[in-house]
């Protein structure tokens, strides 16, 4: 408990100093960008004074420096105007220049970049000196949103990764705990076959012994599903429509008669790889769904069919029925609907299906309040 408290708190020491970091790039960036913008704004103060100065120039005057002044501005885009006229352009594309919409359009967007300067070259006549940022300055203004973007996708990877850790590790917990399982009961198991054993010997009727011997033989499949549970399962081949009518017929005489059962599948063989104990526990995990949807009482239908190289189980129920959205979530760890249970059989019968069988399994289709149909999808052996 101690470790993972401190392993908590790194992390929080971690994300928090992260987010300091960010924050400290930000605002230098911000910083620089100020600064950068005030030294344009005095570049284009010193070009109004050399405008001003030119305007006003007679032989006597010395322009060498104002048109020095001129020449070095390369980046900044200018546009200068009086009484609301374009009288020059400086650093623009011509073909701006030369399309009268474009011009207006572009001056609409210099004035929203930046304030004005404006030019009294003599009392009571004015110009306006209207500019933008400069290149370095526009992609100095964009590169805090590209160092989020970063942020955000190492973030992600991060996160990701943190996940899928943590994922793993529950696949060895739930692993681990089921395995553990199948060893607690082994135990008593035996003690029990040994008990009917001496059951018989005692010419106790052949019935009861014969009843406990099933449920005995059921706690032996129940216990070789948990062993199985995290290690690589060994496939056979076998006729799909025997193993998986057997697995119904025997979930048939357990359940309430308010269930009309239903089973239809081709007369002839089909062959699959698959495991047979893993196969029987998908079977029952969606019969048991489908009967817990209807509350006990409802139709229940289990079809075989096939389609071209697959064979496709569907089973159908007349329950409550499953909203859209939930098509794929119900199949996650801990997604359940039910006031009692963990959320565990579709997920387990999910990775039964896909990554042992390498098959598919889906909702293939739901109505509130009408029913679903589950659809299992395996490859054929030919």
């Amino acid at each position: 408990m101690l470790f993972s408290e401190r392993r908590n708190t790194t992390r929080w020491i971690i994300i928090f100093a992260s987010f300091l970091i960010i924050s400290l790039i930000l605002w230098n960036t911000y910083t620089f960008f100020q600064i950068f913008k005030n030294e344009e704004r005095l570049k284009m103060n010193l070009w109004a004074q050399a405008q001003k100065t030119l305007i006003n120039a007679d032989e006597n005057t010395e322009v060498e420096l104002p048109l020095q002044i001129f020449s070095n501005n390369t980046s900044i885009p200018i546009v200068l105007t009086e009484n609301d006229s374009i009288i020059n352009t400086v650093n623009i594309d011509e073909a701006v220049v030369e399309n009268k919409l474009k011009a207006i359009a572009f001056l609409q967007a210099l004035k929203n970049e930046n304030e004005p300067i404006v030019i009294e070259y003599v009392p009571g006549k004015f110009q306006n000196l209207y500019y933008g940022n400069s290149a370095l300055l526009n992609k100095l203004k964009y590169y805090p949103v590209a160092l989020v973007l970063i942020i955000v996708l190492f973030g992600s990877l991060v996160y990701n990764f943190y996940r899928s850790t943590k994922m793993a590790t529950q696949n060895k917990l739930w692993a681990g705990m089921a395995k553990e399982t199948a060893h607690q009961i082994g135990t008593p198991l035996s003690s029990l076959i040994g008990w009917v054993e001496l059951l018989k010997s005692e010419n106790v009727e052949e019935s009861t012994t014969f009843e406990i011997e099933k449920d005995i033989e059921r706690l032996q499949t129940i216990t070789d599903r948990f062993s199985k549970i995290g290690s690589e399962p060994k496939l056979e081949n076998k006729d799909i429509v025997a193993e998986t009518q057997q697995s119904y017929d025997y979930l048939q005489s357990r359940f309430s008669k308010q269930i009309e059962f239903s089973f239809k599948a081709p007369e002839s063989r089909i062959m699959v790889l698959l495991n047979p104990t893993l196969h029987s526990w998908t079977i029952e995990n969606l019969v048991k769904n489908a009967i817990d949807a209807m509350k006990g009482k409802g139709k229940l239908a289990l079809q075989i069919e096939q389609e071209g190289d697959f064979v496709k189980i569907n089973i159908s129920d007349t329950g409550s029925g499953i909203q859209k959205k939930q098509f794929k979530s119900i199949f996650e760890p801990g997604f359940t609907t039910k006031k009692r249970g963990w959320g565990l059989g579709l997920s387990l019968t999910k990775r039964i299906v896909e990554e042992y069988h390498k098959g598919t399994i889906k909702v293939l289709h739901s109505e509130i309040g009408k029913g679903t149909t589950m659809q299992v999808s395996l490859k054929k052996v030919f």
